[in-house]
């Protein structure tokens, strides 16, 4: 990683856990509509646990332990991981949750094709190079089962704040002291090599609202 992006990584990580510890419902507590349709998908693909990557405070996490999933969810934050582990314990859910530090520019945790399912809400267009991005998708695609699907949401270059962001290089923009990247349908189709692509579509969130893009692809399974 080029020093610039150091940097940026661990500024980013400082900004959210300073807004983390500020406030404990920093996202509030409604699960995101992302999250909503991921359990239908899920669930008709028979699937029962999940990995979550940047749960943040866990309002998915949680809201996907409640229909039944076991999920084990990552973020860079220990202030966002602490306060899901106490509203998982104060819901009766820390037996279906559990949480553990890690910054998805490491290697992920899990060994080669152990995991059913990926999920990841606003986590990708957050302060990566496309280096990183590309390394992402690979080690997701790695700890996958063949047949295992990963659902991940990005904003869209569809959406109202792009290009009237501070440009910060490299495709970055940054608002308020985030930076992130949205995303154009040329940039999901590069990451998706490798996969099978199920879907990839716009939808819109949030009193702004904030338009953003659901993608679903698979992990292919071995040709017989």
């Amino acid at each position: 990683m080029k020093t610039g992006h150091i940097e940026l990584a661990r500024a980013q990580q400082e900004r959210w856990q300073t807004a983390y510890e500020g406030n404990p419902r920093l996202l509030g507590a409604e699960p995101s509509a992302a999250a909503r349709w991921t359990v239908r998908l899920f669930e008709a693909a028979g699937i029962d646990d999940v990995l979550e990557l940047g749960a943040g405070q866990g309002r998915d996490a949680l809201y996907l332990a409640r229909q039944g999933f076991s999920v084990h969810a990552t973020d860079f934050s220990e202030a966002a991981l602490n306060q899901l582990r106490l509203d998982a314990q104060r819901e009766g859910l820390d037996d279906r949750v559990t949480a553990a530090l890690h910054d998805v520019r490491d290697p992920l945790p899990p060994a080669d094709a152990t995991v059913n399912a990926v999920y990841a809400n606003v986590l990708l267009n957050m302060a990566f190079s496309r280096s990183e991005l590309r390394s992402l998708v690979n080690e997701i695609h790695r700890v996958l089962r063949p047949g295992g699907l990963f659902v991940y949401t990005v904003w869209s270059t569809a959406d109202p704040c792009f290009g009237h962001c501070t440009d910060i290089g490299d495709g970055l923009a940054a608002r308020n002291g985030f930076a992130g990247r949205f995303f154009d349908l040329d940039l999901i189709h590069e990451l998706a090599e490798r996969w099978e692509l199920g879907g990839v579509d716009p939808y819109e969130e949030g009193p702004e609202p904030r338009r953003l893009w659901r993608v679903t692809q698979a992990k292919p399974a071995p040709k017989s």
